[in-house]
This record gives structure tokens, sequence and C-alpha cells, in this order.
């Protein structure tokens, strides 16, 4: 974590702030939220903060992480706390000599509340000691943002076992069964062949049901012949998987589902092809895009071709039509366009990839040719 920390000193030295706050908007139970605590000091407990300043860091959590926060975070100062927030920062802020001076923290780390109680607690502190603490840059989400080789590892280790649970359940799903025993059958499978956890409640839509993009599973038992939508994703290590396919369930799928899934196929394949470093976020969206709305389905293709993977399945840099984010070796990216038509079915198709020397490389080798 050294490096990280250093390298987050040399982002704070050119925002001005002199120390760096890091906490969580909520109790990480779920292990989703707490990751740029996580990311600098490789604490994974559910509640803590971390503080860096130019020469030292500190971890401040209460007795029920007191030796895991020792173990996790060698490098780090153990400040241990009771009570509130309001009750051991001003001594946290003194100790770390940061009496009178400028701390920063991400927005989206604290919520407004958290944030009311620490000016509050400011106020016990004597006004020459009050050091002024304000929302800055995203230092960590832009760190985070590039991933270094051992990470890139580790999440290839989550996609493969994200690719055998979906081809575990692929093989195994028939028309009787429901959309929530598919999606459990894929947690059974993940958990027990090397998955932490689910990196989100996977998403199984069967029919009509796939029209739409985020649908959650419900008893809906899948008939011969339906599209069904499977996006999914694996936790390892801490770091996340994200897949999506479309797959017919038993029967003969009709002419137009074959037409639209050939479709959304040649507009990923073309962005997997043609995205390079340098792009926008922007232009990169719009080589799915223009494919699928040439062939007349543009106005179904209405969410982003994709986002960054690491810690969190969602983060920096966006896919989409709005996205300046400029796209850079070293970055994790899912390519997903799809077509979504109500009433009918759904058709998205989702490979998790890294650019590296420019281009992009998948990472998801689950089969996405219908047979």
């Amino acid at each position: 974590m050294s490096d990280r920390v250093t390298r987050l000193r040399e982002k704070m030295d050119e925002a001005g702030f002199d120390g760096f706050l890091i906490g969580c908007p909520v109790e990480d139970i779920f292990h989703i939220t707490g990751m740029n605590r996580r990311y600098i000091s490789g604490f994974t407990g559910s509640t803590g903060w971390v503080l860096v300043t130019v020469d030292a860091q500190f971890i401040a959590v209460d007795f029920r992480y007191f030796e895991q926060a020792e173990k996790e975070c060698p490098s780090f100062t153990l400040f241990p706390t009771v009570g509130g927030l309001d009750k051991w920062l001003p001594e946290l802020i003194g100790e770390a000599r940061l009496g009178g001076k400028k701390i920063g923290f991400e927005k989206g780390d604290l919520s407004v509340a958290t944030a009311n109680v620490i000016q509050k607690s400011l106020e016990s502190m004597p006004q020459t000691e009050r050091p002024k603490i304000v929302g800055g840059p995203p230092l960590i989400a832009q760190l985070r943002e590039f991933k270094e080789p051992d990470e890139i590892e580790t999440l290839q280790r989550a996609v493969d076992v994200g690719d055998a649970a979906f081809n575990h359940v692929a093989a195994l799903m028939e028309p009787g069964w429901t959309e929530k025993q598919v999606a459990w059958e894929i947690e059974k499978h993940a958990r027990e062949n090397g998955a932490d956890f689910m990196s989100f409640p996977s998403i199984v839509a069967a029919g009509p049901h796939g029209a739409m993009p985020h649908a959650q599973p419900t008893d809906y038992v899948i008939q011969a012949g339906d599209p069904v939508v499977i996006d999914m994703g694996v936790i390892v290590e801490g770091y996340c998987s994200d897949l999506t396919r479309t797959v017919v369930c038993g029967g003969k799928p009709s002419a137009k589902f074959l037409q639209v899934y050939d479709i959304v196929h040649m507009a990923q394949l073309t962005a997997e092809e043609l995205i390079r470093a340098g792009m926008t976020g922007e232009e990169a969206h719009m080589l799915a895009h223009n494919v699928i709305a040439e062939a007349g389905y543009g106005e179904h293709f209405g969410h982003g071709l994709g986002h960054g993977v690491g810690l969190q399945v969602h983060e920096a840099p966006r896919l989409a039509k709005t996205a300046t984010d400029e796209l850079a070796d070293g970055q994790i990216v899912t390519v997903e366009p799809g077509i979504y038509l109500t009433g009918e079915f759904g058709v998205r198709i989702e490979d998790q990839c890294v650019i590296e020397g420019g281009k992009v490389r998948p990472m998801s080798r689950a089969p996405k040719i219908l047979s």
C-alpha cells in the first residue's frame, strides 16, 4: 500500500491538502462502499477511518477491529476510537498535527449527516487549532481507475470464476426453471468455486422481462424458446467481475430474436475491435451505437456502452453518450451494448476488458455465439 499512499500524497500536494480523510458513507457490511479506504490502507472491516498526512498515516477503528487493522494495515498507526466521530476526531487531528491545516475528503465518502458531525466536532477545538475540512476532487477514485498488474491478475481470476458459473448454469438450465432458480444456481456454483461474494444480485430476465435492463429474478417459469438475459458477477479477493450473456432456453428462437442478437453481437465486436486509448467514453460508446442505429434499433439502446470495474462493479471510467472520460492503458472496462423491445425480449452481451497496448482485450471467455 505504500506506493498508493505515496501517489495519494502527490495528489494531495497538487490539491493543496495537508491531510486527507477517508471514510465511508454507510457501514460497509456488504463490502461495496468502503473501497477508497480499502484501496489506500488494505482494511476490509465495515467501519473505520483513514487519515493520511504528508508524513504519517492513521487507521482509526473501534475495539472490534484493533487486531484486524494491525494485521491488514501494518504501515498505518492504529488510533483506537471510543464513541462517535465527534468524541475522538479532534484528538486524532491533534495527534496528526493538522491543527489549523487543510484536510480534504472525497465527497462520495461522507454523508451529509457525517459531514455535519465533523463540522460540529471541530467546535470543541480552540479557534486557532481548528482545521479546514473541505470536499475535494476524487483523488483516490482517480488512482483506482488505473489498475496495477496484481490487480489485473485478481480481476482475471474473478472473471474466470464468473465465466465458470455462467457456463455451469447455461448447460443445466431448461424450460420449467424459474428465473430465481437460475440466479440461485449461479450463486451456488460461484460461491462453491472461488467467489467470496457476488458483485451484485444476479439479473436473470426471461422472455419479455429481458426488455428491462435491470430486471430482478422472479418466479416466472421459463418457457421453451424464451431468450434469457443473464447479467452476473462475482468478487474474488475484493475485486469484481461483470458478465452478460443472452441465451435461448430450449426450443427454437424466433427469426426476429436471431436478427436482433446478430446486431447486438456485431455492435459489441465492432466496439471491442475499434476502441483505442485516447478516445473519450462518448466516442467509444458511439462505435456500438452507430451499428445498432444503422440497423434501425437506435432508440432501443438507451444505456451507456460500459463502465470501469475494480473494487467496485461500477467505477470510472464511463463509456456513454455524455462521457468525457479519456480511455487509457491500465483501465478495466465493460463493453455491453443491448437492444430492448418492450413486451417481447431483450438482448445484451457484455465482456469485461482490459485496455493495454492502446487497444481493448476481452477478459471474458464465456461463449456468446448461439448454437
